[in-house]
């Protein structure tokens, strides 16, 4: 088990940490191991309501995959990225709770695929960032680019692919890619306060809007209907619904149980 990749709950977050400053928090394989099995138990712990996916140090957040995972073939051309190593930001992106990036520093390559994996994206206004595929001669995962292009369209999907260009924290809110921006050494507190106010509320509303955002995002003629009307159901009956209107009317703050 890596010390590379690690996770803590606090008050209803849960904390999954990058932790691996010296290479610019570059994911290598044992990494993305450690970090998919992180996700499946934060998803699995009851007591976790939303989870942000944080970095140690100061310069990056995620610089991409460590390239000494990349090993050449005899003929000197690299040979190809290995599927459990992309396992890591699938789980992220089919979380069934609510995932926030806490970006700051630089965010690079397979870091922008993570980001765009989440939900939702805080960046420090130092943070830069860029997917250089196209001046290392490689192209972008499939599903990365599916990621991207959900997140900022297919126009600036274009040019953020093809110039490889890197992109300011500004560009970066005004093209999608960040949700809001804080000074840097806002970060970790505007974090924590964010990802308290999804965990104050009713967890059965978050994760039942969360996946029908999922559904409703592909075309109609694909959507489960029956599915849909279950968790409409679902949350309508539950206890928190009685709770929040009751909060309401005696004019007081809700206490959601997930039930």
């Amino acid at each position: 088990m890596t010390d590379k990749m690690l996770g803590a709950v606090e008050g209803g977050i849960g904390w999954l940490t990058i932790n691996n400053p010296e290479r610019h928090n570059a994911v290598s394989l044992e990494m993305a191991a450690r970090g998919t099995e992180l996700i499946a138990e934060l998803s699995a712990d009851k007591t976790v309501r939303v989870i942000v996916i944080r970095a140690a140090g100061e310069k990056a957040w995620m610089s991409g995959a460590d390239i000494g995972d990349f090993n050449p073939k005899a003929d000197g051309s690299a040979a190809p990225r290995r599927p459990d190593g992309l396992a890591f930001y699938d789980a992220v992106y089919n979380c069934a709770k609510p995932v926030i990036a806490a970006i700051k520093g630089y965010c690079m390559g397979g870091g922008v695929a993570l980001a765009c994996a989440c939900d939702l994206r805080i960046c420090a206004t130092d943070s830069i960032i860029a997917i250089p595929a196209g001046k290392l001669g490689i192209s972008y995962p499939a599903n990365f680019v599916r990621w991207l292009q959900d997140t900022i369209g297919m126009p600036n999907t274009k040019e953020m692919l093809f110039t490889g260009r890197r992109y300011t924290a500004d560009e970066a809110l005004r093209i999608g890619l960040a949700n809001r921006l804080v000074a840097p050494d806002a970060l970790a507190s505007a974090a924590q306060e964010y990802a308290q106010s999804i965990a104050e509320n009713a967890p059965l509303s978050v994760l039942a809007n969360k996946e029908i955002i999922g559904v409703t995002s592909k075309d109609p003629s694909g959507w489960d209907q029956a599915r849909l009307r279950t968790l409409s159901e679902t949350t309508r009956n539950s206890a928190d619904f009685a709770e929040g209107r009751k909060a309401f009317a005696e004019k007081r703050k809700p206490v959601f149980r997930g039930e």
